[in-house]
Parts: structure tokens; sequence; C-alpha cells
């Protein structure tokens, strides 16, 4: 009897002992769905005032109209090459990387005006909101910091997503009504990839605008330090690279391994822009034929078969530059986490 009078006190202590964790637990998941919640409130709402924003239809049109441009000018060049056996092959992939030379292709649009929509986007994502004043008000709600930065990114980066698939169907739907047969599975999966890529790089100018509008107050002074960027590397970055190029051009009685190394260096140079890593992405993955994206020897060229890539081998092609941008990518998201962490948030700060 009394042992089950001391068994009985021991259930009732280790109960006791129990419900305070018990009840930390449930705290903390109630916690965790609330910020679930509030985290997808956060995307809902900011979707949708990119979606009723000035910009964003501006930049939409822009973007569109370009793209149909290009399309008609890669019909035109696809009309004026014929039907050789040559000319057909992957001549799905020829839509978004043909043209005719009135206006760029496809690729050279969304490598032009991608950064520019990913700027637009993100460029006031928190100094906006915290000239207003509404930053502090949403800190002060049960939301967590990290969440509000990565409800402006999530969103953004899902319109961006939306747009850009968007656009790749419809160029394959005009294609396909001009064709007239579907593309392989080997070119719809290279064309999602290059999607997907094309994403990827949006997305990184878009963290980048993120990153400027958390370091500076002034939506307009990181607005214009993005613009600045993206210049930099469209226009002036090809011009460094010519004067660096001139510099060190070795002379003509130079050896073989002198020329080599000083092309391997123009072309590290010049994949320091993320414009060039992503031109190398979409040549290889659009272009099967592209077998190599630097120098080769007189003995690699003789050796090498005159034969398409296959998918894998173009992505293992590709992989460094992939890797390189996501890289920068994650970079930029994670010096504007670490710095937005770090920021005293008051009522108009």
């Amino acid at each position: 009897m009394k042992q089950l009078l001391k068994l009985n006190e021991a259930r009732t202590s280790l109960k006791q002992w129990l419900q305070p964790i018990r009840k930390s637990e449930r705290s903390d998941r109630m916690q965790l769905s609330a910020s679930k919640a509030a985290f997808r409130v956060m995307v809902l709402k900011e979707f949708s005032d990119h979606i009723r924003s000035w910009r964003f239809a501006i930049l939409l049109a822009i973007i569109v109209l370009a793209c149909i441009g290009s399309i008609y000018s890669a019909i035109t060049a696809l009309q004026a090459q014929g039907s050789g056996s040559s000319a057909n092959s992957f001549l799905f992939l020829k839509i978004f990387t043909l043209s005719d030379g009135t206006i760029p292709q496809f690729t050279q649009f969304v490598a032009f005006l991608g950064p520019l929509m990913g700027i637009a986007l993100g460029f006031d994502a928190v100094n906006t909101e915290r000239s207003k004043g509404t930053l502090s008000r949403l800190i002060s709600q049960p939301i967590y910091r990290d969440d509000f930065l990565k409800a402006k990114f999530t969103a953004s980066l899902l319109l961006v997503s939306i747009v850009i698939f968007s656009l790749g169907f419809l160029v394959m739907g005009l294609g396909l009504i001009v064709i007239g047969f579907p593309p392989t599975p080997e070119e719809f999966i290279r064309v999602m990839l290059f999607l997907l890529m094309a994403v990827v790089y949006v997305g990184f100018w878009l963290n980048l605008s993120i990153l400027l509008s958390v370091r500076f107050k002034q939506a307009a002074t990181s607005a214009l330090f993005a613009i600045a960027i993206w210049i930099f590397f469209t226009v002036f970055y090809s011009i460094i690279i010519n004067l660096v190029s001139n510099a060190i051009l070795p002379d003509q009685n130079g050896t073989t391994e002198e020329i080599m190394r000083y092309y391997n260096q123009m072309d590290l140079l010049s994949r320091i822009s993320p414009a060039e890593l992503f031109g190398d992405i979409t040549t290889t993955l659009l272009m099967p034929n592209v077998r190599s994206l630097g120098v080769l020897t007189m003995e690699q060229v003789t050796l090498a078969l005159e034969s398409p890539l296959a998918l894998g081998q173009s992505i293992l092609l590709v992989w460094p530059q992939l890797t390189a941008l996501v890289a920068l990518t994650v970079i930029c998201f994670g010096l504007s986490y670490y710095w937005f962490m770090r920021q005293e948030i008051r009522a108009r700060s």
C-alpha cells in the first residue's frame, strides 16, 4: 500500500514537472503557426501592392512589347533561313536566340530589362517603410524581423517568376503556331532551365536593390546606386575590360602558354560581371552546339566531334557560372539580412 502511495506521488510530481515543458512547447507551436500566418499575409500584401503599382505596369508593358518584337524578329529570321537539314536541328530553341538583325533577340532583352524589373521592385522595400513610420509599427506587432525581410523578397521574387515564365510560355506558344510542331523533351527542359536561370539573374538584382534599401535611408539614393551599378556592368565594364586587354596583350612572338594565360585572364575578368555569367548560361543552355566557353587549341578543335552536347554535359559546362550567380544572390541577401537585424528601428527613424 505504501508503495502504491509513493508511486502516485511520483506520478503527480512528474506531471507537475512536465507541465511547464508542455506549456512552453504549446506556446512555441502557437508562435510558429502565428509567424507562418503573418508571413503569408505579408507576402500576399506585398504581392498585391506590386500588382497594383504603376511602375510594375509600365515595366511589364515595356518588357512584353520588347519580347513580342524579338519574337517577330526570330520568326522572320527562321523564315529566311530556309528548311535545310542542318538548320532544323534544335529549331525550337532558335526562337529564343535568333534575330534578323533589326531587333535584339529574346535573351538579350531579358538580360537587359530583367535587372530593371528587379531594381524597380526592391529599391524602396525597406527605406520607404522606415520613412513613412510604418516599419516600427510592423515590428511592434508579433512579427519577426526576418519574416518581414523574407516576405519582401519572396513576394517580389514570386512576381518576377510569374512574369518570366509567362513570357517564356508566350514565346513557346507563338513559336509552336509558326513552326507547326512541338518541342522535343530536351528542348522543353532547356527552355525551362533558361527561364529558371533568368529568375535567379533577376533575383540577384532584386537582392542587390533590397540590400541598398536596407543600407540607405532614402529611396532615391538606393535607386540611383542600384541603377549606377547596373549601368556600370552593362556599359562601362566592357570598356574597362578592353582597356585592360590592350594593356596586357602579349606580343606576336609570344608562346602558346602566354597566349592561353592571356585569354584565361580575360575570361576570368569578364565573368566578374553578372550579365556575363548569365550570358554564358544562356548561350550554353539554348545553343547545344556550343561545346566550350573558353579558348581552344588547334589539337582540341581537331579532335572534337561535330555534334551537339547532351543536356547533362551543357549543365556541367556552365556549372561554375551557375554556382557563382547563385552565390552572388545569396551573399546579397545575407548582407541585407545582417544589416537589417542589427539596425535600430524607431518611429520616423
